[in-house]
């Protein structure tokens, strides 16, 4: 079911957390081998056969019309509900076996979950694996195999600001909905739910509303490329502004999540701040780019590599700023402007066990720190 105050609701007013958590809390590791990806014309799903991958542009009606099948209505009842109240959210069929993606907040503490396929046919899912620290879970359905019509899945990463989106769902419990608009912005950094951020997210101008969450995100080819998980709002209605996981991140997180149930992020074990203007001036920088490092968490892979927080502070105009830290300027060569950077990096190119290179200013001077990444830790 979407929570209006976190995902299809408002997200306004968590930045601070983060920016102050993201690098701490969340960075997926590499690429699975492409064998749902776009590859030569065809795509191959878990069990082996292949869907004809369309090389032109399709119009609204054809994407709908070849992709209404492939998306499915979740029906939630909640453990705390005393009432049977339920919860709807969408979802879209990624294999042949029955598996259906959704957001991970849709099934929250779900008790009883239901599929309805377009033809109306229900049936009672499992619950497979869950991901929180990317909105990403995996249902199973043991229905009729005329009706698990998987949705091709295509790569985020080619995606272009302006291009010309379509978003299929139930929004307030309309099922089989279609929206459409344009990519207004790649490489977003979401504040989720626990003070933990999903890098890397699509921003977009086509309607999300209650209901939308886990629905797909088509490109005009009909591949999906993000799955519809939040929306900026302080009403909880569309306004504008709606997030995609995007499909990279999918097809990284959800094979684990079906042969294990669960994903391992790697975890670097630091907190920080974006360098501002001000903060820039404070600390006697000649640009206002990069990341402070403010906490080091003890004993994570970024303590045992030597970094170095801010113990200190010094308050200009009635504002404290933190001093003394760490700032770091690249990772593995790429210029860090902001925390967006390490986390884009991280999540695209990196898995628990990789060497990671940061380029830190530290007292005046430029040095590499070498950090190995390890599992975070349950409960951060």
């Amino acid at each position: 079911m979407d929570k209006s105050g976190i995902f299809v609701g408002g997200v306004i007013g968590a930045v601070m957390v983060a920016v102050m958590f993201a690098v701490l809390l969340v960075s997926p590791s590499e690429l699975p081998k492409p064998d749902i990806m776009v590859s030569n014309g065809h795509s191959t799903n878990t069990v082996g056969e292949t869907t004809p991958v369309y090389s032109k542009n399709l119009s609204l009606i054809e994407i709908f019309e070849k992709s209404e099948p492939g998306v499915v209505r979740v029906n939630v009842q909640k453990i705390e509900t005393v009432d049977g109240a339920n919860g709807v959210g969408s979802g879209f069929v990624f294999d042949k076996k029955g598996h259906i993606v959704t957001n991970a907040h849709v099934i929250d503490s779900g008790e009883k979950v239901v599929v309805t396929f377009l033809d109306g046919r229900s049936y009672n899912a499992k619950i497979i694996g869950v991901d929180e620290f990317t909105d990403i879970a995996v249902i199973k359905v043991n229905a009729d195999l005329s009706l698990l019509r998987p949705l091709l899945i295509g790569d985020s990463s080619n995606l272009k600001v302006g291009e010309q989106i379509a978003a299929i769902g139930n929004p307030f419990g309309l099922s089989g909905s279609m929206t459409s608009g344009i990519i207004s912005q790649l490489g977003r950094l979401l504040p989720s739910g626990a003070d933990y951020s999903i890098p890397d997210v699509i921003q977009t101008d086509a309607a999300i509303n209650p209901g939308n969450s886990g629905g797909p995100l088509l490109n005009m080819r009909g591949e999906v490329v993000g799955i519809n998980t939040a929306i900026q709002s302080g009403t909880g209605e569309f306004t504008g502004v709606g997030f995609a996981v995007p499909s990279k991140t999918v097809a990284k997180i959800v094979p684990t999540l079906v042969e294990k149930g669960n994903y391992e992020h790697p975890w670097i074990g630091i907190s920080g701040r974006d360098i501002d203007p001000d903060l820039a001036k404070v600390l006697k920088l000649t640009d206002a780019v990069g990341f402070l490092v403010v906490i080091v968490v003890e004993n994570s892979p970024a303590a045992k590599a030597g970094l170095i927080g801010s113990e200190n502070t010094v308050t200009v105009g009635g504002t404290a700023y933190p001093i003394g830290g760490d700032i770091i300027l690249a990772v593995d060569g790429i210029e860090v402007r902001q925390i967006d950077d390490i986390l884009i990096h991280l999540q695209r190119a990196k898995s628990i066990g990789d060497e990671i290179t940061l380029e830190i200013l530290r007292d005046g001077r430029t040095t590499n720190v070498t950090i190995i990444l390890q599992e975070r830790p349950n409960g951060n």
